[in-house]
């Protein structure tokens, strides 16, 4: 099976690629890069592009042909191909250099290996590739700082053992090959004796892509919502028979899994932005989701973030498809980048997927949609919110892709457990109704406190909120102040530093963002630690009142303490 040569993404390779598409900077607003979008280009200066790019693509092809056999095998056992990689005239001298490793890295892997080890095995992809592995039948073992991961027992086989800390010792003899998350470098002492023993390393995204490369590829982009909208489609397509494979970055609601192995040629995979790490990825079919400014720790402007989706866009080969959202100007340049068909999604009428008629119902929301101007179905999702009939219609459409049917689509959505973290109810305490939810973007603060308050009516609303890292959090201040006006009364959390410094200041940026939403005439208050926040809720909050958490961190503790508290004070008989 050929190997697809595209982009390495660990956390010790280039700085981000330049812009690919013309993109005229405007200044910043709100602390926000703000881009003027060049209009749609005409069919000749597509088709014209399209030419340029069949021409370089030809000479790549000719390239790798001549590294070939006359039997078809490679020259010195390395496996190239031109599906799925990063087309030539969208490339930089960076990528060129990531492009090299990366092929070198994905040419040392067997292609019958059956064995890995997971460095960093708890991050969420990683459990969520730890399960597709073991569930394939394969023998894994891994390593993290914390073996507390639920959704990590019990896995079918018995293929799975994991190790408290790191130690050269950790890595199985047999292991075929080493895996490892963003967050761990190359002086990890696993990786280093991997390095002493020969045995090849992929990154995380590296390993999805070499899947994919045997597998037909589903991908799911974009700022916000990728989570949900693959645990959508991918529920869809296991209801309606397809039996996909899967890795998601969230677990369903019930079983916890993030990560299957199924009997289809069809992988579904979240693609993720950070330092590029989906131009790993194969796609065949993809979504690109809503695009704003994030990830303020590896892209120095919106208009780099911007041009890498372009670029994954273009990766898309010959016979694949792109949807985009119709919502989302950037989403929307980024897929001029395609040179496979294009359609757009949204709540806009004169998107080609469209969503109408939204509709709040008990338990959930009622909507229409349509497709290229015709009646598709009429679906009921047990989720609400505008934003998450934009995640449905995404994983309706993409699903459509893989042959799934009006009525196939309705009825699995209809049937949806829901995501972990998602809006998720979890409980009670003490008259108190729990949510938890994932958000760490204004856009995703804003989109989730709307829905707590359609929820709430006139009950008190409590938003405790855990920033996720400083950047994010300094380069979107006033944004995030603006975001929680839906709430009655604000409790910030320390920043979570994800990937920061252990000497960086968690406690300022959070005070400031306190203020300032007490500017915008929010009550808001800064808590030290999350044992702060019990306290405060404990002495302030009252039966009756809705209490979101919010990030992508650990504030989901505050919700286990309470739970805690419950068993230790009611203890069953």
């Amino acid at each position: 099976m050929a190997l697809t040569i595209t982009l390495a993404t660990d956390c010790e390779t280039d700085t981000a690629l330049s812009s690919a598409i013309p993109i005229e900077p405007i200044g910043f607003t709100r602390s926000r890069h703000v881009a003027r979008i060049s209009p749609e280009r005409s069919v000749d200066r597509r088709q014209n592009g399209d030419a340029a790019r069949r021409t370089e693509d030809s000479r790549t092809r000719r390239k790798a042909e001549r590294r070939m056999d006359p039997s078809g095998r490679p020259r010195g056992g390395v496996v190239i191909s031109t599906e799925g990689a990063v087309p030539g005239s969208m490339m930089t001298p960076a990528m060129l250099n990531r492009q090299r490793r990366l092929s070198e890295a994905v040419a040392a892997v067997p292609q019958n290996v059956c064995s890995a080890h997971l460095v960093g095995i708890g991050g969420a992809g990683m459990r969520a590739l730890a399960q597709l592995l073991v569930s394939r039948g394969w023998s894994v073992t891994g390593s993290d700082l914390n073996t507390s991961i639920p959704a990590l027992e019990n896995l079918p086989g018995g293929g799975l053992r994991i190790h408290q800390g790191h130690d050269h010792r950790h890595l199985q003899r047999e292991a075929g090959v080493l895996v490892y998350s963003p967050a761990v470098g190359t002086a990890n002492p696993e990786r280093q004796e991997a390095a002493r023993r020969g045995v090849p390393q992929l990154s995380y995204s590296q390993m999805l892509g070499w899947l994919m490369r045997q597998q037909q590829g589903l991908c799911v982009a974009g700022t916000h919502g990728k989570s949900t909208t693959t645990a959508l489609a991918g529920h869809i397509l296991q209801y309606t028979g397809k039996d996909p494979s899967q890795i998601c970055g969230a677990e369903l609601c019930g079983n916890r899994q993030s990560g299957r192995a199924g009997a289809s040629e069809l992988l579904l995979v979240e693609a993720c932005e950070y330092q590029q790490s989906f131009l790993d990825l194969a796609p065949r079919h993809a979504v690109i989701l809503a695009i704003e400014p994030d990830h303020f720790d590896c892209y120095a402007t919106f208009a780099e973030l911007q041009s890498s989706f372009a670029a994954f866009a273009a990766k898309i080969p010959a016979g694949g498809s792109l949807l985009v959202s119709g919502d989302s100007p950037a989403s929307r340049s980024a897929g001029e980048a395609a040179t496979v068909p294009v359609e757009t999604f949204g709540l806009t009428e004169g998107c080609d997927w469209w969503a109408a008629d939204l509709r709040d119902v008990p338990e959930g929301t009622r909507f229409r949609t349509f497709h290229k101007g015709d009646y598709f179905t009429e679906v009921f999702l047990p989720m609400r919110g505008s934003h998450n009939v934009a995640n449905a219609l995404a994983a309706m459409a993409l699903c459509h892709r893989a042959g799934v049917d009006p009525a196939g689509a309705r009825e699995a959505l209809a049937e949806f457990p829901g995501v972990r973290r998602r809006y998720e109810a979890v409980g009670s305490y003490r008259g108190m109704t729990l949510i938890d939810d994932y958000a760490h973007h204004p856009t995703e603060v804003l989109a989730t406190l709307k829905t707590a308050r359609a929820t709430a009516g006139k009950r008190k609303l409590w938003c405790v909120f855990q920033p996720h890292q400083v950047s994010r959090t300094e380069s979107l201040m006033d944004d995030f102040a603006a975001s929680f006006g839906a709430a009655d009364e604000v409790v910030i959390a320390p920043v979570f530093a994800a990937r920061e410094s252990t000497e960086t200041d968690v406690l300022a940026p959070s005070a400031r963002l306190a203020e300032g939403i007490c500017r915008n005439g929010i009550h808001a208050r800064s808590c030290n630690s999350l044992d702060h926040i019990v306290a405060t809720l404990d002495h302030d909050a009252r039966p009756g009142d809705v209490v979101v958490t919010m990030g992508a961190g650990d504030i989901d503790r505050v919700h286990h303490e309470f739970s805690r508290r419950l068993r230790r004070n009611h203890p069953q008989g």
